[in-house]
């Protein structure tokens, strides 16, 4: 008599069809953060109106609807950065598709003011303590730095609205709860928050490869702002323009640059040595 055949789901088909399945999703843009992710135009009306924090906005193109240009509004009076894209990115973004238009990414903590970053030194008693990054974009390296400048006592981070990474899940998660003890103030324009921080006697130090001064012969006790470039292309001309002083970072290798965290690292830790010397 034959046995009845066994019915059981073969592991290896199970696991090619999960494999098409996954194949067959869209695949998700670099900056799509899920678990922050707000879909629809009364879901992000209404946040906008609690004030909850977004770091983007992201608003279907070639639409005249009035709701999507009043959202749009909204969130740049908000200080959120505002992406128009086409609907095929907005059903990328969307789990559901059912997004109306409009995708926001909330900010993983609220955004400071360079106000509240000088205030925030002059309540510890000590000369200000700045990073500025010029268009740092990957939201590791903006962990990092975060991380690295909470542990050396830096008083805040400043970066550009565009083209630089925000405070999304991704950064708080490489920052390792940095995020909730240093302050990010987001600039429209960095080289006007350069000029502010000046007036404010804010010397302005930016990192090149090429600078005549070397870090370690540099003063670097009284109030400053360290620049640190971007991953590829190092500091924009007019970052550069507005900089105080030019240093570079010794090498003694046969690769002669530094991700921007590895740099602001050096940099900052050699602030932290003179302080305390």
């Amino acid at each position: 008599m034959n046995k009845p055949r066994d019915k059981r789901p073969n592991r290896n088909q199970d696991r090619n069809l999960r494999g098409a399945e996954r194949r067959q999703r869209p695949e998700r843009p670099a900056d799509w953060v899920e678990e922050q992710q707000l879909e629809g135009r009364n879901a992000v009306i209404e946040a906008l109106r609690a004030n909850r924090p977004l770091d983007k906005v992201f608003i279907a193109n070639g639409d005249t609807d009035a709701a999507l240009s009043r959202i749009a509004a909204m969130a740049r009076e908000a200080g959120a950065v505002v992406v128009s894209c086409d609907r095929h990115r907005l059903d990328q973004l969307s789990e559901g598709r059912v997004h109306q238009g409009v995708v926001a990414i909330a900010a993983a903590h609220e955004y400071a003011t360079l106000e509240q970053l000088l205030e925030r030194a002059d309540a510890a008693g000590e000369p200000p303590l700045l990073v500025i990054l010029d268009e740092v974009s990957d939201p590791h390296n903006l962990g990092a730095v975060l991380r690295t400048a909470e542990c050396a006592g830096a008083h805040g981070i400043i970066s550009p609205k565009r083209r630089s990474a925000g405070l999304n899940a991704v950064v708080a998660k490489s920052s390792a709860g940095a995020v909730e003890y240093l302050p990010v103030a987001r600039v429209p324009n960095l080289p006007a928050a350069i000029e502010t921080l000046k007036k404010r006697g804010v010397w302005i130090y930016g990192t090149a490869a090429n600078a005549p001064s070397d870090l370690y012969h540099t003063d670097l006790k009284g109030p400053m702002a360290i620049v640190i470039g971007s991953e590829g292309d190092g500091m924009g001309r007019l970052v550069a323009e507005s900089c105080d002083f030019l240093v570079s970072i010794p090498m003694r290798g046969h690769i002669n640059s530094l991700n921007a965290s590895a740099a602001a690292a050096i940099v900052l830790y050699e602030a932290l040595r003179q302080r305390n010397g």
